[in-house]
């Protein structure tokens, strides 16, 4: 597995996006378009930290939450990967970051991941998913469940 750069500038309240797929500008144009959109209802502002750099390009899930490890206070790291620049709608891949360690038992991390350890959320899901896990409003493994439930499995809006 390669080592990827520490992820440095990130505001704790910044949704963290990793670009790990450069074969189509227009497509990762219209994704960081759309993270920094106005969201929700009350049309929020919109706070993302987009690492955008070719030494990430072909990043797997796993490589990037070794990368991300010690960024704090973070609980998911969103990847515009292959599947973000090639499928419409152009969802990102959410992953947690919390490790069977960080869990408070065996069953709090079987929960957790009881849809698995990722899902596809379209770019205004982004802010919903880190703002809520931010606040411990709302926890992965629910968003995970209304992904899953969604016929093309993407968490789409609260």
């Amino acid at each position: 597995m390669r080592v990827l750069p520490a992820v440095a500038g990130r505001d704790e309240f910044d949704a963290l996006v990793v670009r790990t797929d450069y074969h189509d500008e227009r497509a990762w144009r219209e994704v960081a378009a759309a993270l920094v959109e106005p969201w929700g209802d009350r049309r929020y502002e919109a706070h993302v930290h987009l690492v955008d750099d070719p030494v990430w390009a072909g990043a797997t899930v796993d490589e990037v939450l070794t990368a991300v490890r010690a960024v704090e206070d973070l609980a998911v790291v969103f990847l515009a990967d292959r599947t973000t620049m090639r499928a419409e709608p152009r969802a990102l891949l959410a992953v947690t970051t919390l490790t069977r360690e960080e869990c408070v038992d065996d069953e709090d991390h079987e929960r957790l991941i009881e849809f698995g350890r990722a899902f596809r959320t379209l770019p205004a899901g982004v802010h919903e998913v880190h703002a809520n896990l931010s606040i411990g409003n709302l926890g992965f493994e629910e968003f995970a469940a209304w992904a899953h439930d969604d016929p093309e499995g993407i968490y789409r809006s609260l």
